[in-house]
């Protein structure tokens, strides 16, 4: 478990770790796994810990008024998942964490979290770099829900993450990109004929 997440920090800095150095970040983190449609979080509890995910599939999501769910993040083997605001403002979230796939997770609190940013300056110079991306991210997700088209969209998440087409059901991506099954039936096919 602990040599994904080692390979994981030496991807994002400029010089590779040393032994010691992860030694003491590795105390940092717990192991967990958790089964097939089992919570990591559930809405209205406070976020205490992120999770990256060494095994498996995590899917995050909130539901309406209606009952409608709204998928927000899907997440695989070397995604981080959490609900960020809970987490840095202790608030109950209004979000559901859910494993889609059997999955195993290695957690850290916030205080643990912030003691690694402190102590280490690589892993210090990771987060620093997932938090440049996440907000990357961010921006492309709020620009394609507001002015691309449903095609566009699913192109490209294709493109971006290919391996979700095989670890989410077409519902659950249909979500994730703000349309429904049926709108993405639809591009899908035509996507195939081009």
């Amino acid at each position: 478990m602990f040599e994904a997440l080692l390979k994981y920090i030496n991807s994002y800095i400029s010089k590779p770790i040393s032994e010691s150095e992860f030694e003491g970040i590795k105390k940092a983190f717990i192991p967990k796994k958790i089964r097939k449609r089992q919570y990591l979080l559930k809405q209205g509890d406070v976020c205490k810990t992120f999770a990256f995910i060494t095994k498996g599939a995590i899917r995050q999501y909130m539901v309406d008024e209606k009952g409608i769910e709204h998928t927000v993040q899907l997440g695989i083997e070397n995604w981080w998942v959490g609900d960020r605001e809970s987490w840095s403002t202790l608030s109950p979230s209004i979000y559901n964490i859910e494993a889609w796939e059997d999955s195993e997770l290695l957690l850290i609190n916030r205080e643990d979290g912030m003691k690694l940013v402190r102590q280490f300056p690589a892993f210090n110079e990771m987060i620093t770099q997932l938090d440049e991306r996440h907000m990357i991210a961010t921006q492309k997700r709020i620009t394609s829900s507001i002015s691309f088209t449903a095609e566009k969209r699913y192109t490209e998440f294709v493109s971006c993450h290919p391996d979700f087409l095989q670890r989410f059901p077409l519902h659950m991506i249909a979500s994730y990109l703000g349309i429904t099954k049926d709108t993405l039936s639809r591009v899908r096919n035509q996507t195939i004929k081009k």
